[in-house]
């Protein structure tokens, strides 16, 4: 098991979940998980002779929650990580590992703070950089007359509602619904836009075999004391995120990278007609290692273990 620590990132502390000695790697979770959604990653990659560790994001878990969306910002979370790296490693870069929100968190903080990165692997989510327009804009313009779960979130207070009433429903039902059990079961779901995010979505009976009802009750507790405002505010920062990557908006990574993903996570057809892993060549410099998981879902390194760590050890052991 891991031993946890608070570090200081110097605006807020994060709680880190750590294992083994040697070069620092850091990895950071998306939504709606935690430090828990690289169970299976910390112990191989010590193994291999790293300090293995994973944050608890900001607003979730063990890691400090302020109120306001704007706290939430990617220039905030670039700093968290940045901060971390500072802590934990003050004399040399680390190798960062980021998932769904994690990534383009990893992505921009090699930009940011190209001194304390050694390397970056993404995984579900491509970096396709600044791009034209906030995000935000473009789904609404695509997802105008249809749900989009992260239209939905916008609002403050309406996801949080729907979400919390019963959490541990409400995350049984989203990671199956993104899994790919859960994707090939019911490849596509249309809902109009006044719709809910749980609205449609089954439960499944049993649970699939990479999420056990103790993981299940593990995630559950952590969000029955942290609540989803933290985490669906990072949703809300769209046209503030565009102002602040301004500054690196032409800039290339220039660190090694690599990127993983299940062959039917939806992020990857956000965009229809857009190969996003593609775009994504044109704004990395060192892209050592792809890798598509067939079969697999959004929650690539939960669903196949070790397939990913494979990988990751294999894109370690090239650094």
């Amino acid at each position: 098991m891991p031993q946890f620590r608070t570090v200081n990132t110097g605006s807020l502390n994060i709680r880190v979940a750590m294992e083994g000695t040697g070069p620092l790697v850091l990895m950071v979770h998306g939504f709606p998980e935690s430090w828990y959604s690289w169970r299976h990653q910390l112990g191989p990659v010590a193994g291999a002779g790293f300090t293995a560790a994973a944050i608890d994001v900001r607003g979730y878990g063990g890691s400090d929650k302020p109120h306001p969306a704007e706290a939430y910002a990617m220039e905030c979370m670039v700093e968290d990580i940045a901060g971390a790296i500072e802590t934990l490693n003050p004399d040399a870069p680390a190798v960062l590992i980021g998932h769904d929100w994690g990534a383009p968190i990893v992505w921009n903080t090699a930009l940011f703070h190209r001194e304390k990165v050694s390397a970056v692997v993404g995984l579900s989510v491509p970096h396709t950089g600044r791009g034209p327009a906030p995000r935000i804009e473009l789904f609404r313009r695509m997802y105008k007359d249809r749900f989009f779960y992260q239209l939905y979130f916008q609002t403050p207070g309406v996801a949080e509602a729907e979400l919390e009433a019963d959490v541990r429903t409400s995350l049984r039902k989203i990671y199956y619904w993104a899994s790919g059990e859960g994707i090939k079961t019911v490849p596509r779901l249309d809902k109009t836009a006044d719709a809910g995010l749980l609205d449609g979505l089954a439960d499944p009976d049993p649970l699939p075999a990479w999420l056990t009802s103790t993981d299940l009750d593990y995630y559950a507790a952590e969000f029955q004391q942290s609540g989803f405002r933290g985490p669906l505010n990072r949703y809300r920062t769209s046209e503030l995120d565009f102002v602040q990557q301004a500054a690196v908006a032409d800039q290339r990574i220039e660190q090694p990278t690599a990127f993983l993903a299940g062959s039917l996570d939806p992020v990857l057809r956000f965009v229809p007609g857009v190969d996003l892993i593609e775009m994504m060549r044109d704004r990395v410099s060192d892209l050592r290692l792809v890798r598509l998981l067939d079969g697999a879902g959004h929650w690539v390194q939960q669903e196949r273990p070790a397939e990913v760590n494979s990988a990751l050890l294999e894109f370690l052991a090239r650094l």
